[in-house]
């Protein structure tokens, strides 16, 4: 997969990030579609480092999906932690 890949599935990954917890984000739409983007990457690089599993070169792959969408969550929850209250 290239980096073009790698960012359309992060803006897919932000997208169900932000679907499974909702509320306000302190740097709104462009903020949380950037994290979804950079979780998509930091989820593939520990999936491939830590978890042993290497990333396949199809798009349509569920593990890597399962981990780019972890790792934007886990970047969205630190973000909110952070930066902002997610609900007011």
């Amino acid at each position: 997969m290239g980096i073009v890949s790698w960012i359309i599935l992060g803006l897919l990954a932000g997208a169900v990030a932000k679907i499974l917890l909702p509320g306000r984000d302190p740097g709104g739409l462009v903020g949380t579609t950037l994290i979804g983007i950079a979780g998509a990457f930091l989820g593939g690089w520990i999936s491939s480092n830590f978890l042993d599993r290497p990333i396949q070169k199809e798009f349509f792959d569920l593990p890597t999906w399962g981990a780019a969408i972890g790792g934007s969550l886990v970047l969205l929850i630190g973000f909110r932690l952070l930066f902002g209250h997610s609900r007011d």
